[in-house]
């Protein structure tokens, strides 16, 4: 069993090599989202080669200047393999310097997800089945998840209890802890129903269009109770004497909010590009014609974007919820740190079903 070093002198390193792998890691979502959406998941063939080439050594010239489609999926294999030597680094750093062994514990959980992640994507290419392409786009956001908390665990304000929190506040933030959690839950759970929307379509022979319905269904169910939580949290997060008491948490929950809101926006905008205006549009007198141009930047850019912003979504609320774990109570060390697992928990065992 790993344990951490003896050194309890803090070091910036690990937060700042958590930042770094947050930075890179966002990007990385975009790029997997442009390759579903452009269809270039079976663009190159072999796996972990590209057309028999090393990854590092496959010849630039024909990937920035050769077909668009092998351009997106070799440059997705690039950054996941980037993002994976980080999470190396990140995870060494925690083992070094890190005295919560629960952290560095999670900075290795990291490490396994990132080599998951790697594998799940080689054996989509290798056995073809967009199953497998569906998993890795619900644990790439997992993933992303773990980063974001690793970023806040090594953060040096986390945990930020000032002495003589009063009891008024503490019941707050308890209640905003809960309902970000809840939150949380429900955006993965919303991804992975995305993922089903996105990836069912292509899978004729083990999908029947009623399986497509009801996934879409869900989707439109799931987010309107999403509209309700993240409305209510954002309330209590931006809402008076907290957000004048707490700054760090008033940020998250505009973020979220504004974040929910063009979610919507681009979930309306990527049903009308894949598939038409609805029925119910259609049928009204003064309804503009639409056709669906398969593979327009239209399709592709709208896409792409409500699956990153649904990612985002997920690690906004996260952090709320981990900044009121924090808070609330007395907030000790082992308040804080059980109120981080138990937020953790739900997602983890939600990825494990996944």
């Amino acid at each position: 069993m790993l344990t951490a070093p003896t050194n309890t002198t803090p070091s910036p390193w690990p937060h700042r090599l958590a930042t770094v792998l947050v930075c890179a890691v966002f990007p990385l979502i975009w790029v997997g989202g442009l390759v579903t959406s452009s269809e270039a998941g079976m663009a190159v063939p072999d796996w972990p080669n590209t057309y028999g080439y090393n990854l590092f050594l496959y010849p630039w010239q024909t990937w920035f200047f050769g077909p668009w489609d092998i351009f997106v999926e070799h440059g997705h294999r690039l950054l996941g393999a980037v993002v994976g030597m980080l999470t190396i680094v990140v995870a060494w750093s925690l083992w070094k310097h890190e005295s919560r062994r629960w952290v560095v514990q999670l900075g290795f959980s990291a490490l396994l997800l990132v080599i998951s992640q790697g594998v799940l994507g080689g054996m989509r290419v290798v056995l073809n089945k967009q199953l497998l392409a569906m998993i890795h786009g619900c644990v790439g956001p997992l993933f992303f998840a773990v980063c974001v908390a690793l970023w806040q665990f090594t953060s040096r304000r986390y945990p930020a209890v000032p002495a003589g929190d009063s009891s008024n506040f503490s019941v707050r933030a308890t209640k905003l802890y809960r309902l970000a959690l809840i939150t949380s839950a429900l955006a993965y759970v919303q991804i992975g129903f995305g993922a089903a929307v996105r990836h069912l379509p292509h899978m004729p022979d083990s999908a029947k269009p009623e399986t497509f319905q009801v996934a879409v269904l869900m989707h439109l169910f799931m987010a309107a109770v999403l509209a309700v939580h993240v409305l209510s949290i954002s309330l209590r997060g931006m809402a008076a004497p907290v957000a004048a008491d707490r700054p760090s948490l008033r940020r998250p929950s505009f973020l979220l909010l504004f974040a929910f809101l063009t979610q919507v926006a681009l979930g309306a905008g990527a049903w009308v590009v894949n598939y038409g205006l609805p029925d119910w549009v259609r049928s009204a007198a003064s309804a503009p014609e639409y056709v669906v141009r398969t593979q327009s930047f239209a399709q592709i850019a709208i896409s792409t974007a409500h699956v990153a912003v649904g990612s985002l979504i997920l690690v906004t609320s996260l952090v709320l919820t981990l900044r009121a774990a924090s808070w609330r109570s007395a907030a000790s060390a082992g308040s804080v740190r059980s109120g981080a697992l138990v937020a953790f928990g739900g997602l983890f065992l939600k990825g494990a079903a996944g």
